[in-house]
């Protein structure tokens, strides 16, 4: 079976100055064309321990992609960490240092001597054209062990994937499966008392299911490899409705759909309007409902502590001043080890009010809180 891994090559990334994202998007690629990801490994600007990951890579895969070190400097090894680990030379490609200079005239500048660096290649690499950059990319292919070496600049990788690599690996793997994947959105629900409601499915091969626990939130992802999107999409289905019928009411939502959306359904169905009243929470009530206007129409974030009593009371008057039919009250007090909250929701037909401990990191305890006040929204 072909498999791939991904290396992000950069000592910024090492040390927590840049986060990598690149990762995350090859990955992605690689998912949909059918090609396995085991591993994802970042290693800093040194081509001796790049080259010796790249020959320990290929004792487990067939396919490396790096991103990162392509550039015209001292500290961009990749050019000599892969000809390193393949023992052979660089070579000068005159076409390529061409091409670099046009991209300099295009862009109003003058190439320095160091940018001729990006025209030497390991010998015997294909080189990749980069019409959006100054950095060419290139690809190794010996012995059924292919490195493809990629601009770190986002925009550059994201359009030689698409352009030059995704097609080159699908001929050259003959790559005819497709991994299609669908993300189901739980709230309410701990990853404990989830696992046990579906634990016989998470030892499914294919489809594969796993959880993702977030603050106050759970992701259920199906996974699938399928020789066709027919088959692909049957095979989620099937998945995924058995996956329903054990979880109900628990699952919000599905792939792109937030939950600040769904928790808006009801109040827009009713022809309402909410205003919120928050404590303890950063705002994040008002941060996460303005982007989505109206029904929501007014959000007041208090920084003063109060007790349970009067904030609801503050809750109850906010939203008689706002003229709205509902108002949402969430508020967090901090104790020694928990924390508790207390949300309060009022609509024109009841009044109801919830307390719910929390004992998480005291930094994830403002998502926590404002994902239940949006489950008791969505369940008006």
């Amino acid at each position: 079976m072909t498999s791939a891994e991904i290396l992000t090559i950069g000592t910024e990334i090492l040390l927590g100055e840049i986060t990598d994202t690149n990762a995350s998007y090859l990955a992605r690629q690689l998912r949909d064309i059918g090609l396995d990801v085991y591993r994802k490994t970042t290693v800093g600007d040194n081509p001796q321990r790049i080259a010796a990951f790249l020959r320990e890579a290929f004792s487990r895969c067939q396919v490396i992609l790096s991103t990162g070190g392509l550039g015209p400097t001292i500290d961009d090894p990749t050019r000599e960490a892969v000809a390193l680990a393949f023992g052979v030379d660089l070579e000068y490609h005159p076409a390529l240092w061409e091409q670099i200079q046009e991209r300099f005239r295009r862009f109003g500048r003058i190439p320095t001597e160091n940018n001729r660096r990006q025209a030497f290649l390991p010998q015997g690499a294909i080189p990749i054209e980069n019409p959006v950059g100054t950095a060419p990319a290139f690809i190794v292919d010996r012995e059924d062990k292919i490195v493809i070496c990629l601009p770190g600049v986002p925009r550059e990788m994201e359009y030689l994937m698409q352009s030059s690599v995704l097609p080159y690996l699908r001929k050259r793997l003959n790559l005819q499966e497709f991994i299609k994947t669908r993300v189901l959105h739980t709230i309410g629900i701990g990853e404990s008392l989830i696992d046990s409601k579906i634990a016989d499915l998470e030892t499914s091969s294919n489809p594969t299911v796993g959880l993702a626990a977030h603050a106050g939130q759970v992701d259920i992802r199906i996974a699938v490899k399928a020789s066709s999107q027919t088959e692909a999409d049957q095979q989620i289905w099937q998945m995924e409705q058995e996956i329903r019928k054990r979880m109900g009411n628990w699952i919000y939502g599905a792939d792109d759909e937030s939950i600040e959306t769904i928790a808006l359904r009801p109040i827009k169905e009713n022809r309402w309007h909410l205003a919120t009243c928050e404590s303890g929470t950063q705002g994040m009530l008002i941060q996460r409902l303005s982007p989505h206007g109206e029904p929501f129409i007014a959000g007041q974030y208090l920084t003063t502590s109060y007790l349970p009593e009067d904030f609801f009371a503050l809750t109850a008057s906010f939203r008689q001043y706002s003229k709205a039919e509902c108002g949402l009250g969430v508020l967090i007090l901090s104790g020694v080890q928990t924390q508790e909250v207390y949300l309060h929701l009022i609509t024109p037909h009841t009044q109801q009010t919830f307390t719910k401990p929390y004992g998480g990191p005291p930094q994830n305890a403002p998502r926590w809180a404002v994902n239940h006040a949006f489950d008791i929204l969505r369940n008006l």
